[in-house]
């Protein structure tokens, strides 16, 4: 994958895996209202129709809370993937906030994205069995992928923005003292 961060593959390819190894969805109605086909990681009626949660977290030092993780939830007939974008400080955490925002209000133009996110994550996605139909596995797969990758980078880029400003702002300030 070309023009992806280094530090990231490890992180980046394990998910990729684990993604491609729980994405077996497959049609499966409702147990208790016929012609009713609702995503089972949703509706949580059946136990037996969950997969075990799987938390991929990349660990960057003692303090584990902060770090970047995935949770990855799968059954019978849907996948849910949630986010912690990574966040460095208090800039990183608004930026982020606003712009996980500014994405789940166009969930609708990402077809796989969920409007509001799991409690405790940044940004979540819902792949169906009808989402694997009519897309192809790997390339949700490749866009989960690249959107985790393409998310840091556009934080690291809004941030570097905010200090430019800031320095220039300060610049600005302090030549009016002269």
């Amino acid at each position: 994958m070309a023009g992806r961060n280094i530090s990231l593959a490890p992180y980046l390819d394990t998910i990729k895996a684990t993604l491609e190894a729980y994405m077996c969805l497959q049609n499966f109605g409702s147990q208790k209202v016929e012609r009713h086909n609702k995503p089972e990681i949703e509706a949580h009626e059946h136990d037996e129709l969950l997969l075990n949660p799987i938390v991929i977290a990349r660990s960057q030092g003692d303090n584990v809370e902060d770090n970047q993780k995935v949770l990855i939830e799968g059954s019978i007939n849907s996948l849910r993937i949630s986010v912690v974008v990574k966040k460095n400080d208090e800039l990183d955490i608004i930026l982020a906030n606003k712009f996980l925002r500014f994405i789940s209000q166009r969930a609708e133009n990402f077809v796989i994205l969920r409007r509001k996110p799991i409690e405790g994550y940044d940004i979540s996605f819902l792949i169906t069995n009808f989402h694997t139909e009519w897309m192809f596995k790997h390339k949700l797969v490749d866009f989960v992928i690249q959107f985790l990758n393409d998310i840091e980078a556009e934080i690291k880029t809004m941030k570097s923005s905010v200090n430019e400003r800031a320095r220039l702002v300060a610049r600005e300030y302090l030549n009016s003292f002269k």
